[in-house]
Parts: C-alpha cells; structure tokens; sequence
C-alpha cells in the first residue's frame, strides 16, 4: 500500500544570537531531517527580520522558510525536534492545499 504524501510548508526562527555558522548548521540539520523524510520543493532563507511581536525578550530573528512533501506522520516528528532544538525560537508547519 502506498503512503500518502501531502505538501507542507514550514518556518522556522532562529535566535539571531547565534552566529552565522550556527545558524548556518541549524538550517542543515532540518533540510536533513526534512529530505531524510520526504522531497523538499524549495528553501527560502528570509535572513534576519524584527518579529510582529517580541519573543522571549527578542525582537529579531533569523526566518528560514521550506516546502516539502512528506508523509502525514512526519510534520509531527519535525514539531518534537523544533521543540527540542537550541536556537529555535518559533516555528509552525502548514499543510498545503492540492
């Protein structure tokens, strides 16, 4: 039987604390995950941008924007490693019409 796959989009904040090779390794390490995953479609790398409202005492971070198709179990796993991942301010995943 074949997995069903849908589009998402995801993105993601990084702390713009974090130097440019730490930041530069934390946007591996999900295109990894999300490829190891699925197909990605396209990276978007916004760069650093002032967030619509302060974050933990923060008002810039570093926007990283992925479309991706994976299977419906996978955008659960990406959430648990945003949450556990050093760096990450806020991130949220979309499910894409068709």
């Amino acid at each position: 039987m074949t997995e069903v796959k849908n589009k998402y989009e995801t993105i993601f904040i990084i702390d713009k604390d974090k130097t440019e090779e730490e930041t530069e390794q934390i946007t591996e390490r999900f295109k990894t995950l999300i490829s190891e995953a699925g197909e990605i479609e396209n990276v978007d790398i916004w760069g650093k941008r002032r967030l619509a409202y302060p974050i933990n005492d923060k008002n810039e971070g570093f926007y990283v924007l992925i479309n991706f198709v994976a299977g419906t179990d996978f955008p659960k796993e990406l959430y648990r490693v945003f949450g556990i991942t050093d760096g990450i301010i806020r991130s949220i995943i979309v499910k894409k019409d068709e």
